[in-house]
């Protein structure tokens, strides 16, 4: 029994692994290098989830989630949000090129748009995508909402909240639900009263969860385990919010 369980999981990890293509795209004369997920078998809405990765890129999380989705049925696609030629080597350069983002939202909004089309060529209905993103991309997500961009819903994996006080607001269309770590030290209570004010105001349908003893980055298991450095997985934190998030595309698709 053991032994076919092992050749079963064997089996599946490579199905998963041959779903992942790379994809070439540009923006704005950028050459732009994604990944998409085609699954075997799409749900009958043909349902899309763009993936935007945390500050240093496009890594094995990201991947992981793109195969995890297609799996259940989902086409799925991650952004490449810096370009070839910018990726970032360390942590200072992540925090350079993340900032800029960050403060030139409409260059995010654009980066995020050309990544959207790529998730519709791939096989998505334009009509039914979702947007999620982890740490510097749930900022992105957020943002892809703020934007107007054509989608269902968006997801935010211990992103930033914050949003630069003189920018005008508008009504929110998309649903928006945040997965936030209880005790994460990169979000200030400022941030998280700013965004609660901000979607009351542009009359979203949003949900902020709290995950308990949960930092930054709990999703990602290279992060370490020390809660100490204000980043670490916290493996409770990262089952729990998957299933929160899910349960939002099963609400969202009206899929089982």
């Amino acid at each position: 029994m053991k032994k076919f369980i092992a050749i079963t999981l064997m089996f599946t990890a490579s199905q998963l692994s041959a779903q992942l293509k790379a994809v070439s795209y540009s923006e704005n004369g950028q050459k732009l290098n994604g990944f998409a997920s085609v699954p075997a078998k799409s749900l009958k809405q043909k349902p899309g989830v763009l993936i935007l990765p945390a500050w240093m890129g496009i890594n094995n999380h990201s991947k992981e989630v793109a195969q995890k989705l297609s799996a259940m049925g989902y086409h799925a696609f991650i952004a490449d949000i810096y370009g070839e030629g910018k990726y970032p080597a360390t942590t200072k350069e992540a925090g350079e090129q993340s900032g800029y983002y960050k403060k030139n939202a409409d260059r995010y909004q654009s980066r995020i748009s050309a990544a959207l089309k790529e998730l519709v060529k791939s096989g998505a209905d334009a009509n039914n995508i979702v947007v999620i993103g982890y740490c510097f991309g749930g900022t992105g997500a957020l943002e892809a909402a703020r934007g107007g961009l054509d989608i269902k819903g968006v997801v935010s994996f211990h992103g930033g909240l914050g949003k630069d006080a003189a920018r005008t607001g508008s009504t929110i269309k998309p649903k928006v639900l945040v997965l936030h770590g209880a005790d994460d030290p990169f979000v200030p209570q400022k941030d998280i009263d700013g965004f609660i004010a901000e979607m009351k105001e542009a009359k979203a349908d949003w949900q902020l969860v709290y995950l308990p003893n949960a930092v930054h980055a709990f999703t990602e298991k290279e992060a370490g385990n020390d809660n100490s450095k204000g980043a670490a997985y916290n493996e409770k934190a990262d089952k729990r919010s998957w299933v929160y998030f899910t349960d939002f595309l099963k609400e969202i698709f009206n899929s089982k």
